[in-house]
């Protein structure tokens, strides 16, 4: 039984799994392969493109899809995870889970009977890194050139970096020195990059990292969870904000993505992400494509 907790996971199948969403987007693949199959849900987070895609997307594909807030379920009361994982092992085929800490999602994998998939934690968010390789592909064919991630070196970033490092394709992050990020991850994607000749680049010269990239990347500075640091990450991000001055530094058709939901005017200027290069509705479009692939890897 195989999970997608990290992208690391899935190191040897990532290509598959692209090839697959591809093949769902452009309606290659047919029929309710997951007829009769259930997916739980979990979100200690709340969500728009998570949310939707996982259950649109088990629908189109013939199964069921559970919403459970932690108000839903008793874990909210005070139920070990281990109760709530093996019992829910007993009724549904998968268990999705957008979780405030990584450690629950580890729990849930360490009991669990079926297969489990990290919708989001503090550490990493595979399946928008799946989304986002998707898209790159679409617009710039291959993923030959360079992902310049600027901002917060967050979750999103975390799995940038290690899927970036599996598909050989070089990834440069600009952020201040306090908000670099996860050393065990940097390590692991530097780790996998030597071996696929990846050039991985942690710098806080944010015009510099820009200079000749192929893909412009930006997340919120203010996540959930971090509502209390609002004024201290605006101040200390203040000068990584992405706009058409920066991206000018970039390649001419360099593309503008983002995983949203977005500020405008605070991490990226309305002209940048509303812009001809900025991919963000196609981006959050494949989130549902790369969703059902991975779905229908783990449940076919």
């Amino acid at each position: 039984m195989k999970s997608l907790i990290s992208i690391s996971d899935f190191e040897k199948e990532i290509k598959e799994i692209l090839d697959l969403a591809n093949g769902f987007k452009q309606g290659l693949i047919k029929g309710k392969p997951l007829d009769n199959k259930s997916l739980a849900m979990i979100f200690q987070k709340s969500s728009t493109r998570t949310r939707v895609s996982f259950e649109v997307g088990m629908f189109q594909l013939g199964g069921h899809a559970l919403f459970l807030s932690e108000n839903d379920l008793q874990m909210g009361r005070g139920e070990p995870i281990s109760d709530t994982a093996k019992v829910l092992s007993r009724y549904v085929d998968a268990i999705m889970i957008r979780a405030i800490e990584h450690e629950d999602l580890l729990e849930f994998e360490k009991v669990a009977t079926v297969p489990i998939i990290n919708g989001l934690s503090n550490l990493e968010h595979p399946c928008q890194a799946f989304a986002d390789m998707q898209t790159i592909k679409e617009h710039k064919g291959n993923f030959n050139g360079k992902l310049v991630f600027i901002g917060d070196g967050n979750n999103v970033c975390n799995s940038l970096l290690l899927i970036c490092a599996c598909l050989s394709m070089d990834i440069t992050v600009a952020c201040p020195k306090d908000y670099t990020p996860n050393s065990e991850i940097i390590a692991q994607a530097k780790s996998i990059a030597n071996k696929s000749d990846s050039n991985i680049i942690i710098t806080n010269d944010v015009k510099n990292a820009v200079n000749d990239a192929d893909v412009v990347y930006t997340d919120v500075w203010v996540s959930m969870g971090h509502e209390e640091q609002q004024i201290k990450r605006q101040k200390a991000l203040g000068k990584y904000q992405v706009n058409s001055k920066l991206m000018k530094l970039a390649h001419d058709d360099a593309i503008f993505m983002h995983c949203l939901p977005a500020i405008r005017g605070e991490e990226v200027s309305e002209d940048v992400i509303d812009g001809e290069n900025s991919v963000i509705i196609d981006q959050a479009e494949n989130r549902l494509h790369s969703q059902k692939a991975i779905l229908y890897h783990l449940l076919k």
